[in-house]
């Protein structure tokens, strides 16, 4: 059968890749044409559009941006209606997504699945309308969701965490080779995850390099970097002296003693690795216009990952103008010097794993979107 997935951002690229190995376990003759990065393009099909020539981040920018979105969302619609897939997937990316799954439904009667659906528990629940609408099946990734979908009588199906499925599998390298791979000097190591898209990344490190991470002796900072993001974006981190390394995440995170990690997939990746983490999420807004946001808009009180699926403070989330040069030194200090707080948000971690479970996301979910698109055909 022939598929259609769509994916905006890295860790869309990354559960993807996995998704699209478990379908052609189920389906040897599977092809599949895409809008994804690397990861999937690794997996075989043809690669439509790289996520980062359609990652936009933050409400200022899509509006400079839109003109260009529309034109990508209609291209793309254009597109499927050439390809004529036997299903469309979508992997979060709700802006985009939504819009192509109302095309699809109405105009081309092809099954839409979601997996990784938008966190509308946390923003825009009104986007369960279009969910309910034009979505075949939801593909749950939290074990909560289930139970928030069918207040809206719409189902849900808990398929496990992906990110449990990408780490569990992830084979990371010992702190020896990684030090000797990237000619690091035998220090811990202090990791540095801007996000992967260019607008986080530039905002991330203008703040970083506001930081003297030299009083914190024994200690190095080497930043996670991704190829998508154009190297100059870098820089400006280079020249304060912080090591970069190149798509080797996982081995950062296997590695380091500390993470401070900018919002998104990675909280609970440097999680899952039992890496205490400062979570931080820089936006260049008022204060007074991000603490309203916060207060009527945002219908949850945390935004990481970590804090989110333990429903309590498990990390120290430093948001829009928290997040400082000062606010992080001293939560940094905190996690080197205060063993007892270090040590309970390592059982809080367990916990976490503890109630994701150990469920392979990929396979439970491409063995359902075979069986739907199966069934629906005999109908």
């Amino acid at each position: 059968m022939k598929y259609y997935l769509i994916a905006g951002e890295a860790s869309g690229d990354l559960h993807g890749s996995n998704l699209m190995k478990s379908i052609r376990v189920n389906d040897p003759d599977a092809e599949f044409r895409y809008y994804g990065g690397d990861l999937m393009q690794a997996q075989g099909g043809s690669l439509v559009r790289h996520y980062r020539d359609t990652a936009v981040m933050g409400f200022v920018r899509v509006v400079m941006h839109a003109k260009t979105i529309l034109k990508n969302i209609q291209q793309c619609k254009e597109d499927i209606k050439l390809y004529q897939p036997d299903a469309v997937i979508l992997i979060d990316y709700p802006g985009f997504n939504l819009q192509i799954a109302r095309y699809v439904k109405e105009k081309l009667s092809i099954p839409v699945f979601y997996y990784i659906p938008p966190k509308i528990w946390a923003w825009k629940t009104s986007r369960v309308k279009l969910i309910r609408k034009y979505i075949d099946r939801v593909y749950a990734i939290f074990p909560f969701e289930p139970g928030f979908y069918a207040k809206f009588a719409c189902e849900a199906v808990y398929v496990g965490n992906p990110t449990v499925e990408s780490v569990s599998r992830a084979h990371t390298c010992s702190m020896a080779d990684f030090l000797k791979k990237n000619s690091l000097p035998d220090k811990k190591i202090i990791a540095l995850l801007p996000g992967s898209r260019k607008q986080e990344v530039g905002l991330t490190i203008s703040v970083l390099n506001e930081i003297d991470f030299t009083q914190f002796e024994g200690y190095q900072c080497v930043m996670a970097a991704t190829s998508a993001v154009d190297m100059r974006m870098y820089q400006p981190a280079i020249n304060k002296g912080i090591r970069i390394v190149y798509d080797q995440t996982y081995d950062l995170l296997a590695n380091a003693s500390i993470a401070i990690v900018n919002s998104g997939t990675a909280t609970l990746e440097a999680a899952l690795f039992n890496v205490p983490q400062i979570v931080c999420y820089p936006i260049r807004i008022p204060g007074v216009l991000y603490d309203f946001g916060r207060k009527y808009m945002i219908k949850i009180p945390y935004i990481s990952l970590v804090n989110i699926i333990a429903n309590k403070q498990v990390v120290k989330e430093l948001l829009a103008y928290q997040f400082s040069a000062k606010n992080t030194i001293s939560e940094l200090k905190k996690i080197i010097q205060n063993d007892e707080y270090r040590n309970l948000m390592m059982s809080d971690y367990r916990q976490i794993s503890s109630n994701l479970g150990s469920s392979v996301a990929s396979d439970i979910a491409s063995h359902d979107i075979i069986s739907t698109i199966k069934k629906q055909s005999l109908q």
